[in-house]
Protein backbone atom coordinates (compact mmCIF):
# COMPACT_ATOMS: atom_id res chain seq x y z
CA UNK A 1 0.00 0.00 0.00
CA UNK A 2 2.85 2.79 0.94
CA UNK A 3 4.72 1.66 -2.36
CA UNK A 4 1.37 2.18 -4.31
CA UNK A 5 0.76 6.08 -2.31
CA UNK A 6 4.26 6.74 -3.62
CA UNK A 7 3.81 6.12 -6.96
CA UNK A 8 0.57 7.74 -6.57
CA UNK A 9 2.12 10.82 -5.42
CA UNK A 10 4.72 10.40 -8.13
CA UNK A 11 1.89 10.47 -10.84
CA UNK A 12 0.95 13.81 -9.08
CA UNK A 13 4.08 15.56 -9.03
CA UNK A 14 4.51 14.76 -12.43
CA UNK A 15 1.57 15.98 -13.92
CA UNK A 16 2.14 19.07 -11.68
CA UNK A 17 5.20 19.58 -13.99
CA UNK A 18 3.23 19.48 -16.86
CA UNK A 19 4.43 16.32 -17.85
CA UNK A 20 7.41 17.94 -18.45
CA UNK A 21 10.54 15.66 -17.56
CA UNK A 22 12.54 18.41 -15.85
CA UNK A 23 11.40 19.46 -12.26
CA UNK A 24 13.78 22.29 -11.83
CA UNK A 25 11.73 24.32 -14.56
CA UNK A 26 8.62 24.50 -11.93
CA UNK A 27 11.28 26.62 -9.80
CA UNK A 28 13.21 29.41 -9.49
CA UNK A 29 15.83 31.00 -7.10
CA UNK A 30 14.85 34.60 -6.22
CA UNK A 31 17.47 36.88 -4.90
CA UNK A 32 16.86 40.05 -2.86
CA UNK A 33 16.01 42.88 -5.19
CA UNK A 34 15.70 41.14 -8.15
CA UNK A 35 20.05 41.36 -8.81
CA UNK A 36 22.89 39.12 -9.89
CA UNK A 37 25.91 41.11 -8.82
CA UNK A 38 26.56 40.77 -5.44
CA UNK A 39 30.01 41.61 -3.42
CA UNK A 40 32.05 39.68 -1.34
CA UNK A 41 30.83 39.26 2.53
CA UNK A 42 27.55 40.43 1.02
CA UNK A 43 24.22 39.14 2.87
CA UNK A 44 22.33 38.70 0.15
CA UNK A 45 18.36 37.36 1.05
CA UNK A 46 17.33 34.77 -0.59
CA UNK A 47 13.77 32.57 -1.65
CA UNK A 48 12.77 29.78 -3.86
CA UNK A 49 10.14 30.61 -6.48
CA UNK A 50 7.52 28.03 -6.01
CA UNK A 51 5.53 27.89 -9.31
CA UNK A 52 2.73 25.23 -8.23
CA UNK A 53 3.00 25.52 -4.41
CA UNK A 54 4.33 22.28 -4.44
CA UNK A 55 5.83 20.94 -1.15
CA UNK A 56 9.38 20.98 -1.12
CA UNK A 57 11.93 20.21 1.69
CA UNK A 58 14.01 23.34 3.10
CA UNK A 59 16.13 24.20 0.32
CA UNK A 60 20.26 23.98 0.98
CA UNK A 61 22.51 26.18 -0.90
CA UNK A 62 25.76 25.72 -3.18
CA UNK A 63 28.31 27.64 -5.05
CA UNK A 64 31.03 25.72 -6.26
CA UNK A 65 30.20 22.79 -4.07
CA UNK A 66 30.75 25.00 -0.59
CA UNK A 67 27.73 24.82 1.65
CA UNK A 68 26.07 28.76 2.52
CA UNK A 69 24.97 29.08 5.47
CA UNK A 70 21.05 30.95 5.35
CA UNK A 71 20.24 32.95 8.47
CA UNK A 72 17.04 34.77 8.89
CA UNK A 73 16.20 34.11 5.07
CA UNK A 74 19.65 35.77 3.92
CA UNK A 75 22.98 34.07 2.40
CA UNK A 76 26.22 35.48 3.06
CA UNK A 77 28.76 35.50 0.40
CA UNK A 78 32.04 34.58 1.50
CA UNK A 79 33.35 32.16 -1.17
CA UNK A 80 37.49 31.87 -1.45
CA UNK A 81 37.38 33.14 -5.33
CA UNK A 82 35.29 35.21 -7.72
CA UNK A 83 34.13 36.15 -10.63
CA UNK A 84 31.22 34.15 -12.80
CA UNK A 85 28.93 31.56 -10.23
CA UNK A 86 26.54 29.30 -10.25
CA UNK A 87 24.35 29.51 -7.23
CA UNK A 88 22.80 25.90 -6.40
CA UNK A 89 19.65 25.06 -4.20
CA UNK A 90 18.60 21.93 -3.57
CA UNK A 91 14.98 20.86 -2.66
CA UNK A 92 13.65 17.49 -1.81
CA UNK A 93 10.71 16.57 -3.87
CA UNK A 94 8.85 12.96 -3.34
CA UNK A 95 11.61 11.42 -2.26
CA UNK A 96 14.44 13.34 -5.28
CA UNK A 97 16.54 15.79 -5.02
CA UNK A 98 16.09 18.52 -7.36
CA UNK A 99 18.74 21.20 -8.57
CA UNK A 100 17.48 24.54 -9.01
CA UNK A 101 20.39 27.11 -10.58
CA UNK A 102 21.15 30.61 -11.02
CA UNK A 103 24.03 32.43 -12.48
CA UNK A 104 25.67 35.55 -10.65
CA UNK A 105 28.57 37.47 -10.42
CA UNK A 106 30.65 37.61 -7.36
CA UNK A 107 32.60 41.28 -6.96
CA UNK A 108 35.26 42.50 -4.61
CA UNK A 109 34.21 43.79 -1.86
CA UNK A 110 36.47 46.96 -1.91
CA UNK A 111 37.48 49.48 -4.89
CA UNK A 112 41.14 49.00 -5.92
CA UNK A 113 43.59 51.16 -4.43
CA UNK A 114 45.36 53.67 -6.81
CA UNK A 115 49.17 53.60 -6.62
CA UNK A 116 51.98 55.14 -8.42
CA UNK A 117 55.65 54.81 -9.50
CA UNK A 118 59.45 56.38 -8.84
CA UNK A 119 61.43 55.36 -11.12
CA UNK A 120 64.73 54.48 -9.34
CA UNK A 121 67.35 54.23 -12.71
CA UNK A 122 67.01 54.00 -16.39
CA UNK A 123 68.39 51.77 -18.45
CA UNK A 124 69.41 50.67 -22.21
CA UNK A 125 66.39 48.52 -24.12
CA UNK A 126 66.66 46.92 -27.50
CA UNK A 127 64.11 49.07 -29.63
CA UNK A 128 63.49 46.33 -31.87
CA UNK A 129 62.15 43.78 -29.18
CA UNK A 130 58.06 43.53 -29.22
CA UNK A 131 58.55 42.85 -25.85
CA UNK A 132 56.00 39.94 -24.28
CA UNK A 133 57.31 38.29 -20.96
CA UNK A 134 59.78 39.52 -19.00
CA UNK A 135 61.56 38.01 -15.91
CA UNK A 136 64.90 37.63 -13.68
CA UNK A 137 66.22 34.49 -12.80
CA UNK A 138 69.58 33.91 -10.50
CA UNK A 139 70.29 37.53 -11.35
CA UNK A 140 69.61 37.31 -15.31
CA UNK A 141 67.24 38.89 -16.98
CA UNK A 142 65.08 36.80 -19.21
CA UNK A 143 62.81 38.85 -22.15
CA UNK A 144 60.53 37.00 -24.66
CA UNK A 145 59.39 39.06 -27.84
CA UNK A 146 56.33 39.10 -30.24
CA UNK A 147 55.37 39.32 -33.83
CA UNK A 148 55.61 36.52 -36.35
CA UNK A 149 59.22 36.43 -37.87
CA UNK A 150 60.44 38.47 -35.01
CA UNK A 151 59.67 36.30 -32.36
CA UNK A 152 62.62 35.10 -29.81
CA UNK A 153 63.46 34.27 -26.32
CA UNK A 154 67.00 35.93 -25.21
CA UNK A 155 68.95 36.64 -22.05
CA UNK A 156 69.81 39.98 -21.26
CA UNK A 157 72.30 42.01 -19.27
CA UNK A 158 69.74 44.85 -17.68
CA UNK A 159 72.48 47.63 -16.71
CA UNK A 160 73.93 47.46 -20.57
CA UNK A 161 70.88 46.58 -22.70
CA UNK A 162 73.07 43.78 -24.07
CA UNK A 163 72.01 41.00 -25.84
CA UNK A 164 73.95 38.22 -23.86
CA UNK A 165 72.17 35.12 -26.12
CA UNK A 166 68.91 34.89 -28.19
CA UNK A 167 67.21 32.26 -30.03
CA UNK A 168 64.94 33.04 -32.66
CA UNK A 169 61.05 31.12 -32.68
CA UNK A 170 59.51 29.83 -35.72
CA UNK A 171 58.09 32.50 -38.27
CA UNK A 172 54.35 30.91 -37.40
CA UNK A 173 54.53 31.55 -33.90
CA UNK A 174 53.76 34.81 -32.15
CA UNK A 175 56.02 34.86 -28.95
CA UNK A 176 54.24 35.58 -25.65
CA UNK A 177 54.66 35.63 -22.05
CA UNK A 178 57.60 33.82 -20.24
CA UNK A 179 58.25 32.61 -16.26
CA UNK A 180 61.05 30.72 -14.71
CA UNK A 181 60.88 28.17 -11.73
CA UNK A 182 62.68 25.07 -10.88
CA UNK A 183 65.78 25.75 -13.43
CA UNK A 184 63.24 25.24 -16.28
CA UNK A 185 62.03 27.80 -18.55
CA UNK A 186 58.47 28.43 -19.75
CA UNK A 187 57.36 30.52 -23.04
CA UNK A 188 54.01 30.99 -24.30
CA UNK A 189 52.76 31.32 -27.97
CA UNK A 190 49.88 33.85 -28.36
CA UNK A 191 47.12 31.62 -31.03
CA UNK A 192 49.33 28.40 -31.92
CA UNK A 193 47.87 26.74 -29.00
CA UNK A 194 51.64 25.65 -28.10
CA UNK A 195 54.02 26.64 -25.08
CA UNK A 196 57.74 25.78 -24.97
CA UNK A 197 59.95 24.88 -22.20
CA UNK A 198 63.85 25.47 -22.30
CA UNK A 199 66.93 24.90 -20.37
CA UNK A 200 67.58 28.31 -19.04
CA UNK A 201 71.67 28.04 -18.99
CA UNK A 202 71.32 27.95 -22.92
CA UNK A 203 68.16 28.13 -23.84
CA UNK A 204 68.02 24.88 -25.69
CA UNK A 205 64.38 23.43 -25.99
CA UNK A 206 63.39 20.48 -23.84
CA UNK A 207 59.80 20.19 -24.95
CA UNK A 208 56.25 21.74 -26.42
CA UNK A 209 52.92 21.11 -24.64
CA UNK A 210 49.70 22.01 -25.80
CA UNK A 211 46.86 24.32 -23.94
CA UNK A 212 44.12 22.88 -22.28
CA UNK A 213 40.43 24.89 -22.06
CA UNK A 214 42.21 28.31 -21.87
CA UNK A 215 41.93 30.23 -25.32
CA UNK A 216 45.29 31.72 -26.05
CA UNK A 217 48.78 32.22 -24.75
CA UNK A 218 49.27 35.77 -23.02
CA UNK A 219 51.28 36.44 -20.10
CA UNK A 220 52.62 34.31 -17.38
CA UNK A 221 54.23 33.69 -13.77
CA UNK A 222 54.79 31.74 -11.04
CA UNK A 223 54.65 31.64 -6.69
CA UNK A 224 57.39 29.06 -6.85
CA UNK A 225 54.71 25.47 -6.89
CA UNK A 226 52.61 26.20 -10.01
CA UNK A 227 52.21 28.45 -12.74
CA UNK A 228 49.81 31.02 -13.62
CA UNK A 229 48.61 31.81 -17.52
CA UNK A 230 46.65 34.83 -18.87
CA UNK A 231 44.53 33.89 -21.83
CA UNK A 232 43.01 37.47 -22.83
CA UNK A 233 39.66 36.57 -20.97
CA UNK A 234 38.93 37.29 -17.47
CA UNK A 235 40.53 34.19 -16.51
CA UNK A 236 44.04 33.17 -15.33
CA UNK A 237 45.00 29.29 -15.34
CA UNK A 238 46.81 27.26 -12.79
CA UNK A 239 49.07 24.95 -14.33
CA UNK A 240 51.37 21.97 -12.86
CA UNK A 241 55.02 22.93 -13.90
CA UNK A 242 55.60 19.35 -14.42
CA UNK A 243 52.66 17.96 -16.25
CA UNK A 244 51.38 21.47 -17.66
CA UNK A 245 47.56 20.56 -17.54
CA UNK A 246 45.39 22.76 -16.68
CA UNK A 247 43.89 22.67 -12.77
CA UNK A 248 41.27 25.57 -12.32
CA UNK A 249 41.65 29.03 -12.63
CA UNK A 250 40.74 32.74 -11.01
CA UNK A 251 38.65 35.37 -12.76
CA UNK A 252 39.52 38.89 -11.95
CA UNK A 253 37.27 41.36 -10.67
CA UNK A 254 36.67 44.85 -9.24
CA UNK A 255 34.18 46.14 -6.87
CA UNK A 256 31.62 46.53 -9.86
CA UNK A 257 32.79 44.76 -13.17
CA UNK A 258 34.51 41.33 -14.34
CA UNK A 259 37.94 42.58 -15.32
CA UNK A 260 39.41 40.79 -18.46
CA UNK A 261 42.28 42.98 -19.78
CA UNK A 262 45.48 41.11 -17.68
CA UNK A 263 48.42 40.68 -20.02
CA UNK A 264 52.26 40.10 -18.57
CA UNK A 265 52.50 38.82 -15.52
CA UNK A 266 54.71 38.89 -12.58
CA UNK A 267 53.81 37.04 -9.00
CA UNK A 268 55.04 39.06 -5.79
CA UNK A 269 54.01 38.35 -2.01
CA UNK A 270 50.88 36.71 -2.89
CA UNK A 271 49.63 39.35 -5.35
CA UNK A 272 50.03 38.97 -9.34
CA UNK A 273 51.51 42.26 -10.99
CA UNK A 274 49.45 42.57 -14.62
CA UNK A 275 49.83 44.97 -16.79
CA UNK A 276 46.74 45.81 -18.45
CA UNK A 277 46.38 45.31 -22.18
CA UNK A 278 46.95 48.61 -24.21
CA UNK A 279 47.31 51.05 -21.11
CA UNK A 280 49.05 52.46 -19.35
CA UNK A 281 48.02 50.74 -16.09
CA UNK A 282 49.16 47.74 -13.95
CA UNK A 283 47.01 45.73 -11.80
CA UNK A 284 47.43 44.26 -8.51
CA UNK A 285 45.67 41.20 -8.27
CA UNK A 286 45.18 39.04 -5.18
CA UNK A 287 46.31 35.26 -6.26
CA UNK A 288 43.82 33.84 -4.69
CA UNK A 289 40.70 35.46 -4.89
CA UNK A 290 40.92 37.18 -8.13
CA UNK A 291 39.84 40.92 -6.69
CA UNK A 292 41.87 43.61 -8.20
CA UNK A 293 43.32 45.52 -4.69
CA UNK A 294 45.25 48.18 -6.47
CA UNK A 295 45.65 49.85 -9.76
CA UNK A 296 49.41 51.10 -10.90
CA UNK A 297 49.06 54.71 -12.69
CA UNK A 298 51.93 54.18 -14.92
CA UNK A 299 51.24 57.69 -17.13
CA UNK A 300 54.00 59.74 -18.56
CA UNK A 301 56.49 56.67 -19.06
CA UNK A 302 56.10 56.14 -22.39
CA UNK A 303 56.56 60.00 -23.31
CA UNK A 304 60.04 59.56 -21.63
CA UNK A 305 60.94 56.77 -24.52
CA UNK A 306 62.55 57.89 -27.96
CA UNK A 307 60.30 57.16 -30.75
CA UNK A 308 62.79 55.08 -33.45
CA UNK A 309 61.60 53.73 -36.47
CA UNK A 310 60.17 50.41 -35.36
CA UNK A 311 57.57 52.82 -33.08
CA UNK A 312 53.93 52.16 -33.95
CA UNK A 313 51.60 54.67 -31.92
CA UNK A 314 49.01 52.04 -31.49
CA UNK A 315 50.94 49.42 -30.48
CA UNK A 316 53.88 50.42 -28.65
CA UNK A 317 52.57 50.27 -25.42
CA UNK A 318 53.67 49.54 -22.13
CA UNK A 319 54.40 45.41 -21.68
CA UNK A 320 56.59 44.09 -19.66
CA UNK A 321 56.84 43.74 -15.74
CA UNK A 322 59.95 41.58 -13.68
CA UNK A 323 60.51 42.02 -10.01
CA UNK A 324 63.94 42.21 -8.78
CA UNK A 325 63.92 40.43 -5.36
CA UNK A 326 67.19 41.32 -4.34
CA UNK A 327 66.70 45.09 -5.72
CA UNK A 328 63.55 45.15 -4.47
CA UNK A 329 62.19 46.94 -7.27
CA UNK A 330 60.24 46.31 -10.44
CA UNK A 331 61.46 46.27 -13.99
CA UNK A 332 59.43 47.88 -16.52
CA UNK A 333 59.66 48.40 -20.44
CA UNK A 334 57.08 48.32 -23.69
CA UNK A 335 57.15 47.21 -26.95
CA UNK A 336 59.70 48.43 -29.45
CA UNK A 337 60.86 51.47 -26.08
CA UNK A 338 64.53 51.99 -26.13
CA UNK A 339 63.82 51.83 -22.37
CA UNK A 340 64.02 49.96 -18.99
CA UNK A 341 62.63 51.62 -16.12
CA UNK A 342 63.89 50.32 -12.63
CA UNK A 343 60.91 51.94 -10.81
CA UNK A 344 59.44 51.78 -6.96
CA UNK A 345 55.38 51.51 -6.76
CA UNK A 346 53.58 53.57 -3.37
CA UNK A 347 50.51 54.54 -2.70
CA UNK A 348 49.22 57.87 -4.30
CA UNK A 349 48.66 60.15 -1.46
Amino acid sequence: MTKLLSVYGFLLFFMACGGDKDPAKLFGVQLEGNKNKFQQNQEVGVAIKNKKNIEITEPVYFIDGRELQLTNGKLKLDLPTLGNKVLTAKIGIENQTVEIQKKIKLLAEKAPEVYTYEIVNTYSHDPTAYTQGLEFYNGVLYESTGKKGASTIRKVNFETGEILQKIDLDKTVFGEGITLLNDKLYQLTWQSGLGYVYNPSNLAKIQNFSYGESREGWGLCNDGKRLYKSDGTEKIWFLDPTTLEEQGYIETVTNKSIFNMANELEYVDGKIYANVYQKESMMIIDATSGAIEGVINFGGLKNKVDKGPQWDEGNSVLNGVAYNKERETFFVTGKNWNKLFEVKIRKKS
